[in-house]
């Protein structure tokens, strides 16, 4: 076996340095052919290049596919670049979309409150709700308005269609709202058309009762329910909702305002107010102890 690639090797090595030799040589002969200026060797070069050239379309084939190859995939890149930055942008729009409608909601609201009609008589600070109880004892919420603003204990509160509650508790710069939906919230109320007059009364839940009513059959599901403006707390005329009875057949009022979506309320400035100077008896009287004539009627207004 060693014998036999000993003279495998003798063989082949000739014969390379023999193909060397012929290569050299064509490529010199090539060359001299080439670098002669002469009519007839320029007649013959062009006579080899036409014959020659065109039949070497299939040996450039493979060249042509790489360098089209290199450039698609140059262009695939390209594309998943701008893909990537189309899905980044994509991405960007979705948030701008998303401020863009809380602010269409917030904008909504706000024109809500411009269109409430009121009494001309009276002056309104628009507040904005920072936070509520979170409890589910005590309904109320805390607007960004307080003293530093002139609001006073007992003034309206109104969203941008209805009622929603009285200022109970200010400070400097901050103050609560206790809703009408709250336990200790007691708004005397008007009923249209009939003209009956009750007791709004809050039971931590979205339709307080209607208490205290003069003939109940006059009253009907669906009718309006505004305050009376009795006991001089409260202005007159202000929406609260409408008469609706529940499943035991007890007359509650769905409210106007939308208590899903408190975000401004308008605290209204009631200069015929009674001023309220014992808020212990703004929610019950203590007992054993005459109120004068304007307190007691603070207390029955809430």
């Amino acid at each position: 076996m060693a014998k036999d690639r000993n003279q495998s090797e003798d063989f082949i090595a000739p014969l390379k340095r023999l193909l060397t030799g012929v290569v050299i040589l064509c490529l010199i002969g090539i060359f001299i052919v080439w670098r002669i200026d002469s009519p007839r060797v320029e007649r013959f070069r062009a006579k080899v290049i036409d014959t020659v050239v065109p039949s070497f379309d299939w040996a450039m084939a493979p060249v042509t596919g790489a360098v089209h190859l290199a450039r698609d995939f140059q262009s695939y890149r390209r594309i998943v670049e701008q893909n990537a930055e189309l899905r980044r942008e994509l991405q960007q729009m979705k948030a701008w979309k998303e401020a863009a409608l809380q602010l269409e909601q917030e904008n909504a609201r706000l024109l809500d409150l411009n269109n409430v009609r009121l009494d001309p008589r009276l002056t309104y600070v628009t507040g904005v709700v920072m936070a509520d109880s979170g409890s589910p004892f005590r309904q109320s919420v805390l607007l960004n308005v307080g003293q530093r603003d002139g609001i006073l204990d007992g003034w309206a509160t109104m969203d941008g269609i209805g009622l929603v509650g009285r200022i109970s508790g200010v400070g400097k710069g901050t103050s609560r709202v206790i809703l009408l939906t709250d336990t200790s919230s007691r708004i005397p109320a008007t009923i249209q058309p009939s003209g009956q007059t009750a007791i709004v009364m809050g039971d931590n839940t979205l339709a307080p009762l209607l208490a205290f009513l003069e003939n109940p059959d006059a009253v009907r599901p669906g009718d309006r329910v505004v305050s009376s403006g009795d006991g001089g707390v409260f202005p007159s005329g202000l929406l609260i909702g409408q008469v609706a009875e529940d499943p035991g057949g007890r007359l509650r009022v769905r409210l106007s305002a939308d208590y899903e979506r408190l975000e401004f309320l308008r605290v209204l400035r009631n200069p015929g107010t009674e001023v309220i100077t014992d808020h212990g008896a703004l929610i019950a009287p203590v007992t054993g102890v005459a109120l004068p004539p304007e307190t007691a009627g603070g207390a029955g207004n809430d």
